[in-house]
């Protein structure tokens, strides 16, 4: 009988994963990605230290900087971090100008890698708004900004009867169209004709009393057309009413009809 030989079987010894380069690799990749998360997010370097503003008369800087940096913080899993990338300006911007109705616009930007910059462009009185006792510039708008008190008593100033409700900062109290309509009379009244002026009062939609220095006033009616009535104001002032007879004037009425109709105090 033949004998046949058989080679021994050997088991081979399997490398262990750590010898293994691409896992170290691997391991430094994801090391250097967290460093630099880290680095970026929560790292001293580019957490906001400073809020820069600049451009502020009337607006408090202190308050401004208080609402900025209550919106500052995030989180990132468990961890909080101010990080200069993650603030969202469009917010910030947002909830200034809801917060300050003196600001007209407000512009963000980073300043790096630690500060945040915000120049603000503050809002200018187009007209004195007066309700009950108190006075308040108003926006082009339309929108009360900052409540006044030395009123020059010759300023001109405008009132709604309608409005009862208790105003405040950021109401809009009338519409930029009417607005726009009172005061293109008032700087006609003054600059064409020479009537100063001390006050508009609108009465309702159909009617606006133009009160003058010299304590007579003229009835408008903003749904027709205004020129025409000026044209009629015109003719009356001058063809009628001597210059003298002003003081006895109580009214001088434009609303009706293709003539301007003067009433006098009764004495």
């Amino acid at each position: 009988m033949v004998k046949t030989f058989r080679k021994p079987y050997r088991i081979k010894k399997q490398k262990s994963i750590i010898s293994y380069r691409f896992f170290w690799l691997g391991v430094l990749f994801f090391v250097f990605i967290i460093s630099i998360f880290y680095f970026l997010f929560f790292s001293q370097t580019f957490q906001i230290e400073k809020i820069i503003v600049t451009g502020e008369e009337k607006v408090a800087k202190e308050d401004l900087k208080l609402l900025v940096e209550e919106k500052l913080e995030k989180k990132i899993l468990f961890f909080k971090t101010k990080c200069i990338f993650l603030v969202n300006l469009n917010e910030i911007k947002k909830d200034i100008l809801n917060n300050f109705p003196q600001v007209a616009e407000v512009e963000i930007g980073r300043g790096f890698p630690d500060a945040l910059n915000i120049v603000v462009v503050e809002k200018f009185g187009l007209a004195v708004w007066c309700q009950t006792e108190q006075c308040f510039l108003v926006d082009n708008e339309g929108v009360i900004f900052e409540e006044i008190f030395d009123i020059d008593p010759k300023a001109f100033k405008i009132k709604n009867l309608a409005l009862v409700s208790e105003l405040k900062l950021g109401d809009k109290v009338i519409e930029k169209e009417k607005l726009n309509q009172v005061l293109d009379i008032e700087s006609k009244l003054r600059d064409n004709l020479k009537i100063p002026l001390t006050a508009a009062t609108i009465v309702s939609e159909e009617r606006f009393n133009i009160k003058t220095l010299e304590g007579w006033e003229i009835y408008f009616n903003p749904e027709r057309d205004m020129e025409w009535q000026l044209t009629k104001l015109r003719a009356v002032l001058e063809e009628e009413i001597l210059p003298e007879n002003r003081k006895n004037l109580e009214y001088i009425e434009l609303r009706f009809g293709n003539s301007a109709n003067p009433k006098y105090r009764d004495y």
